[in-house]
């Protein structure tokens, strides 16, 4: 039979308090930036395909990105900004155009 003492003083030494506590995930800003050469329709159509946004929300965000030189689309956690991000990289890649997203913590 096992000795209880050995058992207890070997469970002591690796007690220790854990606390469990729940934090919200960083968030993270995508972000368009403009150029000189990607057209205002195809801006347009990336919002609506990659970020589901209506024509009006499209519209407004690239009109943001043509005057201002940037255009905040959306608030995502790490994961899905940088997937969002990567999505908008390759379809301009795909069409020839420079369009830069990129993603910074809020």
């Amino acid at each position: 039979m096992a000795d209880f003492d050995d058992a207890s003083r070997f469970d002591s030494d690796l007690l220790e308090e854990v606390e469990d506590e729940l934090h919200e995930p960083e968030m993270y800003n995508v972000i368009l930036h403009n150029d000189h050469y990607t057209t205002m329709d195809f801006v347009v159509e990336v919002l609506q395909v990659v970020f589901h946004k209506t024509t009006i929300e499209a519209t407004k965000i690239m009109l943001d990105v043509h005057r201002k030189g940037t255009g905040t689309v959306g608030v995502f956690t790490y994961d899905i900004a940088s997937t969002k991000a990567a999505q908008v990289m390759q379809m301009a890649k795909e069409r020839e155009y420079p369009l830069k997203c990129s993603i910074e913590p809020v």
